[in-house]
């Protein structure tokens, strides 16, 4: 053998071992990143029980509020009637008097 035949042979064995080096790196890097997205699909879930949760109540109140305003006006109607009752007693014992 002559020496540029043993220098490409020790060339190509230091690049198969550093290509072997990078290929572990690649790997050990891409087992991190599967572990980093499972832990935010753990925070995305997580997030969207808080989200129902908070969400829920909410719909209830705003349920609720527009039971509310469906009520007002029946309520105003009953005002009306209530003051109008007193404002005949308030005048029938004025005129007794």
């Amino acid at each position: 053998m002559d020496i540029a035949q043993i220098a490409l042979f020790i060339v190509i064995i230091v690049l198969a071992i550093l290509l072997l080096a990078l290929g572990i790196q690649v790997f050990f890097i891409l087992r991190e990143f599967r572990k980093t997205v499972f832990k935010a699909n753990k925070v995305l879930d997580n997030t969207n029980v808080i989200t129902e949760s908070v969400s829920s109540p909410l719909s209830s109140l705003s349920g609720l509020a527009a039971g509310i305003k469906t009520l007002a006006p029946i309520l105003g109607v009953f005002k009306k009637f209530i003051s109008k009752d007193k404002e005949d007693k308030d005048s029938g014992k004025k005129k007794n008097d």
